[in-house]
């Protein structure tokens, strides 16, 4: 009985959701469904010219031009705030370029929107998948284009529909059922009906943002034979990645962006590691670390053969006092869920965590709280914070049980802890009492800080603690975690900006495809290198 009332909230949501969406007026109404228009090789081309993207204060995008020609696959690698984004947002409709031109088949184009873009043949995959989870496969391929018949034309074709969707699926051999529910699919197969989706439109210029950074390596394989199916068919395919290993398998050129400008364009056989990590850095110097932060003996968290499919498996290093230990790698190589998973956040299949001697086989938060552990998520506005919540209150949640007294929190008990962390970790507030959704970026991580450090950890996980705060505040936080380790305590810090390990760690592990392959010492190891290794991995 239950099951059948779930169905029937399903079903009227579907159609809720279809009946939105006929109700828009949908600029692709008369855009192709099937893939038999396929672009002879070489006829496309694509070329933008002095590109620029200036907002106040920065330059994100600065004169880039380049030519892309079909039939090829071009990787486009860059650092994190290179411009890539800015770049292929722009390529797509989703920013309004401040100068410079876009030409498509030598025809200049100004896309005011993603759907101008995607009227004129150019559709991007983002990472962030866009699918309707209570549809169909064949529901979400085809949204607003079902097939239609009867009197007037206007009950939907449901039948046709899904023939349609297998048409195309297997056009692009694809092997998923057209009428199985996306929620049921995994991450992999979710990422190929949003590209079934995309070419269902017969694009001239198909863009792919990260696309394999949560997939199993057999879902690689399936994504990367789409994508040669692409090429095959006269597209132009644009694959951003940070992998080196991926794109030999699947591109045909490099081009690579620095700091928003274009550095040049590569064959993939000249596409070796020295070489491409030249062209995304250049000549960059690394700061190092204090002398005064000597590492213990001791061992204070010792990890054996943990295992969390397909996240990561057979894990093992351990962590001494003092040690702040870095752990590099790509989008996707397993290293937040390694720590999530430590610290009792998400489960583990298998393996040994011990703590202070401590055997730990099923760890859980407040647990591994108690034995001193402590972790600042990557997502802090979501994770991190409670954005409703004060300032004050934000410092203290974590030590509720500490601080409250018969479950009664109060001004007097927050007072000197509230005072203690903005004083030391120079958090700048009007009031404590304000929103914690009021400071900036860098002054939320310091509270996400501050909130685990009233914990009194002698262990502090810091996943991306420097994501989208400006350099200033970074500094600040790496001050404070070679304060942490000069008191003694222990640091796992995580970060997708290699140069920042080097920076600020003792150690630095390399982790790829939920495993970790080796171990450098940031002395004995430069940008160019440390960026090798990850991508060689």
């Amino acid at each position: 009985m239950e099951e059948n009332k779930q169905e029937l909230f399903h079903s009227r949501k579907r159609i809720a959701t279809i009946r939105v969406i006929r109700g828009f007026k949908c600029c692709f109404a008369n855009q192709p469904c099937s893939l038999e228009n396929i672009h002879p090789m070489d006829s496309v081309k694509l070329e933008v010219r002095n590109l620029t993207k200036a907002y106040p204060g920065t330059v994100a995008l600065s004169d880039f031009s380049a030519v892309l020609q079909g039939g090829k696959v071009y990787a486009l690698l860059g650092k994190n705030g290179s411009g890539k984004s800015t770049l292929v947002k722009c390529i797509s409709g989703a920013v309004l370029p401040t100068s410079g031109e876009i030409l498509l088949n030598d025809r200049k184009v100004q896309f005011r929107s993603p759907m101008d873009a995607f009227a004129a043949g150019i559709a991007i995959v983002y990472q962030e998948l866009s699918l309707v989870l209570d549809f169909t496969v064949a529901e979400n391929i085809l949204i607003g284009r079902y097939l239609k018949k009867g009197p007037g034309m206007s009950i939907i074709d449901w039948k046709g529909t899904n023939e349609k969707a297998a048409e195309i699926l297997a056009t692009l051999r694809i092997d998923i059922p057209v009428t199985e529910k996306v929620a049921k699919l995994s991450v992999g197969q979710r990422q190929m009906i949003e590209i079934a989706k995309a070419m269902s439109y017969n694009p001239a210029v198909l863009i792919l943002d990260e696309p394999t950074s949560a997939l199993a390596q057999h879902e690689v394989e399936s994504l990367f034979r789409v994508i040669h199916r692409s090429r095959e068919q006269g597209i132009i395919v644009i694959f951003i990645t940070h992998k080196l290993n991926e794109i030999r398998g699947v591109a045909d050129y490099v081009t690579v962006i620095r700091d928003g400008r274009f550095v040049g364009t590569i064959p993939i056989a000249e596409a070796i590691p020295k070489t491409l990590v030249e062209m995304m850095f250049g000549d960059t110097q690394i700061l190092t670390r204090p002398d005064n932060l000597p590492v213990a003996d001791e061992v204070v968290l010792e990890v054996q053969g943990l295992t969390r499919e397909p996240r990561f498996r057979e894990v093992s290093f351990s962590l001494r006092k003092g040690e702040i230990l870095g752990i590099a790698g790509m989008l996707g190589s397993g290293r937040s869920e390694l720590l999530r998973s430590i610290f009792g956040a998400d489960p583990v299949d298998s393996g040994e965590i011990k703590l202070k001697g401590v055997s730990i086989r099923h760890p859980h938060i407040p647990f591994m709280k108690k034995l001193g552990m402590a972790m600042t998520p990557e997502n802090r506005k979501e994770e991190g914070l409670i954005q409703m919540l004060s300032i004050k209150d934000n410092l203290c949640y974590a030590s509720l049980d500490r601080l409250a007294s018969w479950g009664v929190l109060t001004h007097k008990a927050q007072e000197p802890v509230v005072r203690r962390w903005i004083k030391e970790l120079h958090i700048k507030i009007a009031s404590p009492n304000h929103p914690v959704s009021s400071l900036s970026g860098g002054n939320q991580q310091k509270i996400v800080v501050g909130n685990w450090l009233n914990t009194e950890p002698s262990i502090i996980f810091f996943d991306e603690p420097s994501r989208g705060i400006d350099v200033q505040a970074k500094q600040q936080i790496f001050q404070i975690m070679w304060e942490l380790s000069r008191k003694g305590l222990s640091v796992i810090f995580v970060s997708t900006e290699l140069e920042e390990l080097l920076e600020v760690c003792h150690r630095i592990l390399i982790m790829e495809n939920g495993r970790i392959l080796r171990e450098t010492i940031p002395e004995n190891t430069s940008l160019d290198e440390l960026y090798a290794l990850c991508m060689e991995a």
